[in-house]
C-alpha cells in the first residue's frame, strides 16, 4: 500500500512535547545545578500486550536514563553528568593517562582536569504501566453497509526523587501520569448488486499514540514540576529579576494542584469534573419506519433538545424534532416528534463516555389527514466526546416503539407502527464542569 501524501518519510527533528515546551516558559536559575542519573529505569517489568501469542517486547523504552538527561538539559536548570556509563569513562581517561605517559618526552605528564561531581543525585522510573483502563466502542449496520469505531485507553506513571549526596536526605518526590490513547474507525460495505454479483469494500483508520512520546511527555512534566517544587521549598534560587515569573508559575502549579486534589480517583481519567448542568444540542437523524409496508427506506430528520444534569450518573431532557419516515414507494410524510427522557452516563468523569436514555413521548402526522398525536416511547444508546468543555460530539441510535398502528395511514397485520433512528450531533454546555 501506497503511504498517504502527508506521510514524510525522510528522517526529521525529533516532535517537540507539550510538556516539553513548558521550559520555555520557566524563569532563568541564579545557578544551575549540577546533577547525576546512574539509572532511570523501566520498573514495570511488562511486555506489550499481544492477541497473536507472546511477545518479548517491552511495554516501555528502555532508554529512560537518555530521555530523562534531555529533558533535564532543556529544562536550563541543571547540569547532567556522566553516571550511567561511568566505567566507560573510567576506563577512557586511564587511556588517556597511560598514553601520555608512553609517549611524554621529557617525562612530564600534564594531569587531567577533576571530573564534576553531582550534588544531587536524581532517581526513579517508570514505575506502572496500565493497559486497557478504560476500552469501548460502536458501531452499525444497515443492509450491508456500516461501520465502527473502537478506542483503548492505557496509562503510564513516573515518579522522580532527588538525593543530596551530602546527606543521603530525599529533598523531593514528585510523580506524573500521562494516558495514551489508541482509536480506530472502519467503514464497510458487504451487498449483492444484482443476480451472482456481490460488492465488498472496506475503508480504516488506526491511530496509536507513540509510547515513547507518552513517556517523554510524563518525565518533562516530572522534571517541570521539581523545578517548581524546588523553588517553592528554597532548593535552589531564580535570578532576582525573575522572580515576577517565578511567582506567576507558582500560582498556576498551585491552581494545578487544588484542581487534581478535588478529583475523584477510580472514576475513570483524572479530568476536570462531570459536565456542566445546562446544555442543548442538535442533532441530524436518518430514520427507518417500521410500519405496514413491506418497502422500508432510511429518511432524513433533526432533532434538539434541553438538558439538566441533576446528577453525576444522571440527566433528564426535552427533545423536539421533526422527522420523515415513509416506506420506499407507497407512503411517506413528515413527523413532529415531543419527548421526555432520562439519561445515563457511564463515565460521567470522562472525556468519552458511553450513555444509554429511555422516555415517552408523542408523534404527530404534519401531513397526514389524522393530526391528533399518538403515545409512544423510545429507548437507545450512544457515545459522547468531549472535543472541549463546552462541546459534545454525540453518535446515538434510538427505537421508537407506537402504541398505534396508523402511522402510516394503513391498519395491517398484528404489530404497530414504529421506527429505528440513528443520529450525529453536537451538545453544548453552559457554565463550567461541575468539580465534585
Amino acid at each position: 500500500m501506497i503511504p498517504p501524501a502527508n506521510v514524510d518519510l525522510k528522517s526529521n527533528v525529533g516532535e517537540p512535547t507539550a510538556t516539553g515546551l513548558d521550559f520555555r516558559n520557566l524563569p532563568k536559575p541564579k545557578e544551575e545545578v549540577i546533577v547525576g542519573v546512574y539509572k532511570f529505569r523501566d520498573q514495570t517489568g511488562q511486555y506489550k500486550a499481544s492477541e497473536m501469542g507472546s511477545n518479548w517486547s517491552t511495554a516501555v523504552p528502555q532508554g529512560l536514563t537518555t530521555i530523562l538527561i534531555k529533558s533535564l538539559e532543556d529544562s536550563k536548570w541543571f547540569i547532567p553528568i556522566e553516571r550511567e556509563n561511568i566505567g566507560n569513562l573510567l576506563n577512557e581517561r586511564q587511556i588517556i593517562r597511560t598514553t601520555r605517559q608512553e609517549y611524554s618526552q621529557n617525562n612530564q605528564v600534564t594531569p587531567l582536569p577533576p571530573l564534576l561531581f553531582a550534588g544531587i543525585i536524581l532517581e526513579g522510573g517508570v514505575i506502572s504501566y496500565d493497559t486497557n483502563v478504560l476500552t469501548g466502542g460502536a458501531g452499525a449496520r444497515y443492509f450491508g453497509i456500516g461501520g465502527s469505531t473502537q478506542y483503548r485507553q492505557d496509562r503510564i506513571t513516573v515518579y522522580l526523587r532527588a538525593v543530596s549526596t551530602n546527606s543521603g536526605k530525599i529533598l523531593k518526590t514528585v510523580y506524573t501520569s500521562k494516558t495514551i490513547l489508541s482509536h480506530a474507525i472502519n467503514a464497510s460495505m458487504f451487498r449483492y448488486v444484482d443476480f451472482e454479483r456481490l460488492m465488498e469494500a472496506e475503508v480504516g483508520i488506526t491511530n496509536n499514540e507513540p509510547v515513547h512520546m507518552a513517556v517523554t511527555e510524563a518525565i518533562n512534566k516530572a522534571v517541570y514540576m521539581l523545578i517548581l517544587e524546588g523553588i517553592q521549598s528554597k532548593l535552589w534560587e531564580t535570578e532576582s529579576s525573575e522572580m515576577a515569573v517565578a511567582d506567576s508559575l507558582m500560582k498556576q502549579y498551585e491552581q494545578e494542584i487544588k484542581l487534581i486534589d478535588k478529583q475523584v480517583v477510580g472514576k475513570g481519567e483524572w479530568e476536570k469534573g462531570r459536565r456542566s448542568t445546562l446544555s442543548a444540542g442538535l442533532a441530524m437523524t436518518f430514520n427507518t419506519m417500521k410500519g405496514d409496508f413491506a418497502s422500508s427506506t432510511m429518511r432524513p430528520g433533526g432533532i434538539g433538545n434541553v438538558k439538566y444534569q441533576f446528577a453525576d450518573y444522571f440527566n433528564t431532557y426535552l427533545a423536539f424534532g421533526y422527522q420523515e419516515l415513509g416506506s420506499k414507494e407507497n407512503y411517506r410524510s413528515t413527523y413532529s416528534i415531543y419527548e421526555a427522557n432520562l439519561e445515563y452516563l457511564v463515565l460521567p468523569y470522562n472525556n468519552f463516555t458511553p450513555f444509554f436514555h429511555g422516555g415517552a413521548g408523542l408523534i404527530t402526522d404534519s401531513n397526514g389527514p389524522d393530526k391528533n398525536p399518538k403515545f409512544k416511547v423510545q429507548f437507545g444508546g450512544g457515545l459522547e466526546y468531549l472535543a472541549s468543555p463546552a462541546i459534545g460530539v454525540r453518535a446515538f441510535g434510538t427505537y421508537h416503539m407506537g402504541f398505534d398502528d396508523d402511522w402510516d395511514q394503513l391498519v395491517s397485520g398484528k404489530r404497530d407502527d414504529h421506527f429505528l433512528q440513528v443520529g450525529l450531533g453536537l451538545q453544548f454546555y453552559f457554565g463550567k464542569r461541575q468539580i465534585k
